[in-house]
C-alpha cells in the first residue's frame, strides 16, 4: 500500500499531485436528531457514518463522504443511494473520468486523514488540512486493477478468518472428545469397547469420593473495603480463582463462614447458578478467602486425584448430568442434594495419574494451537474492524 499512495518508488507515468487538485469537498446539510424521522426509509450519514434514518433524502446517487466532526473524522464512506448527509460530514466531488470512486475511497482510508484533525475534545478536520496532502495517482485503468487486487486480498482475508473460526470450533470439539475418551478408558486402554469400562474401573457417586460437598454463604454478609476476600461466581475462572475484583469481609465474619465452607488449595469450585453455571476450577492459591452461596465446594478424599475429578466434571457426560439435574427453571442452578448423587467413573489411583498425564500432554498442545488461532483471528478482526470504521 505504501507504494500505491505515498509517492515512494511509483511508476514514472503516475501523476504526482495533491488531493485539492483532484477533489472538491463541501459540507452536507444539517439535520438535528429532533428533526430527523427515524421511521423513514433513507439512511442518514454524519461524521461517524450512519447515524439514523429520515423520510427524505438529499442525494439520489451514492456519494463518497468524509467525516468532518467527531472521533472518526477523516474516515471515508460510500453512502447508499437516496441518502441524507449532515453537515458533520464532507461530500466529495471529483471527475470519475480521472479517478474511480472505489480507488479514491481506498486512498483516503490509507491516508488516515484523522491525523490531520484538530486535537480538541471534539476533533474537526477542514478543507485547508485535506487539500494540500500529496498523493500519487495512477491512470484510471490501473486504478481499477488495484481495486480488484485489494478486493481479492480482502476476500482471501475473510476466507482465512472463516477457516480459523472453523479450526477454533473443531479444537473445542476435540477437547471435549479427549475428556470423553479419557473417562471411557480409551486414552489409557486401547482395547476398550464402546460402553464398557476397563477392568478395575467402577462407577461411584460423587459423594463417595468427597470429604465434603457444600456451598458458600446463603446470605450476603456486610462487606468492607479491605479484609478477607469474599468471592462469588464471577471470581471462579477456568484457570483458577480471581482476586481482581473481590468483595471483602471482616476476619470475625470470615471465621463463621469458614466453619461451613473452607476452600483450600486443591479443592474444586463449581458455579452453581447464573449465566456461568457449571464453570469450575481447582483452587490454585494458599490465600484465605470465603465463598458466596453461588459457588459449590468439593473436597476430595484419598480415592481420587482432584485434578482427575475436575477433568471428569468438565467432560461432556458429567457436565450434561449436572445441567440436567439443575432443572428447567428460568435460572439454571446446581443443587447440593442433586450433585452429590451424580455417578462418575473411578479408575485406580495409578491409572488416574496416567490419565492426567495423557490429558495434560494433549490439552497443552491444544492450548498452544488455540493461542496461535486466537492471535491470528485477533489480527484479522482488528484489521477488518478498522476497515469497517472507515466505510
Amino acid at each position: 500500500m505504501d507504494k500505491l499512495f505515498n509517492g515512494n518508488q511509483i511508476p514514472k507515468h503516475w501523476q504526482e499531485t495533491t488531493l485539492g487538485k483532484i477533489i472538491s469537498i463541501s459540507s452536507g446539510n444539517g439535520l438535528s436528531k429532533s428533526n430527523r424521522n427515524d421511521d423513514g426509509e433513507f439512511l442518514v450519514y454524519g461524521g461517524n457514518g450512519i447515524t439514523g434514518k429520515h423520510c427524505e433524502f438529499l442525494f439520489e446517487e451514492e456519494k463518497l463522504i468524509i467525516g468532518r466532526v467527531g472521533v472518526h473524522c477523516g474516515n471515508a464512506y460510500i453512502t447508499k443511494p437516496k441518502s441524507w448527509v449532515t453537515d458533520n460530514a464532507f461530500v466529495v466531488s471529483f471527475d470519475e473520468k480521472k479517478i474511480g470512486k472505489r480507488f479514491l475511497l481506498e486512498m483516503i482510508k490509507y491516508l488516515n486523514l484523522n491525523k490531520y484533525s484538530s486535537s480538541t475534545a471534539q476533533p474537526v478536520i477542514s478543507q485547508g488540512k485535506i487539500y494540500p496532502i500529496n498523493i500519487s495517482l495512477p491512470p484510471l485503468s490501473e486504478q481499477q486493477l488495484i481495486v480488484s487486487k485489494i478486493e481479492e486480498l480482502l476476500s482471501d482475508l475473510e476466507n482465512g478468518k472463516q477457516q480459523l473460526q472453523t479450526a477454533q470450533q473443531q479444537l473445542k470439539i476435540y477437547r471435549q472428545s479427549l475428556l470423553k475418551w479419557a473417562f471411557e478408558g480409551k486414552l489409557t486402554n486401547k482395547n476398550v469397547k464402546d460402553r464398557e469400562l476397563p477392568k478395575g474401573w467402577k462407577i461411584v457417586e460423587l459423594k463417595d469420593v468427597a470429604l465434603k460437598i457444600t456451598d458458600g454463604e446463603h446470605f450476603r454478609p456486610q462487606t468492607q473495603k479491605c479484609g478477607i476476600p469474599f468471592l462469588s461466581a464471577k471470581d471462579v475462572k477456568n484457570e483458577g480463582v480471581s482476586f481482581d475484583e473481590p468483595l471483602y469481609i471482616s476476619e470475625e465474619t470470615a471465621k463463621k463462614a469458614i466453619q461451613r465452607c473452607d476452600p483450600r488449595r486443591g479443592d474444586i469450585l463449581i458455579v452453581s447458578r447464573g449465566a456461568t453455571v457449571g464453570r469450575m476450577c481447582i483452587v490454585n492459591t494458599d490465600k484465605q478467602f470465603c465463598l458466596l452461596g453461588s459457588v459449590i465446594l468439593i473436597k476430595v478424599n484419598k480415592t481420587i486425584n482432584s485434578k482427575l475429578l475436575n477433568y471428569i466434571l468438565k467432560s461432556p457426560i458429567a457436565n450434561q448430568k449436572m445441567i440436567n439435574v439443575s432443572g428447567a427453571t428460568a435460572q439454571q442452578a446446581i443443587y447440593l442434594r442433586d450433585i452429590k448423587n451424580i455417578s462418575i467413573p473411578l479408575p485406580s489411583l495409578e491409572e488416574q495419574q496416567l490419565i492426567i498425564e495423557e490429558l495434560e500432554s494433549k490439552l497443552t498442545v491444544c492450548d498452544k494451537i488455540e493461542e496461535t488461532i486466537s492471535q491470528s483471528l485477533l489480527k484479522a478482526e482488528t484489521y477488518c474492524k478498522n476497515r469497517n470504521m472507515l466505510q
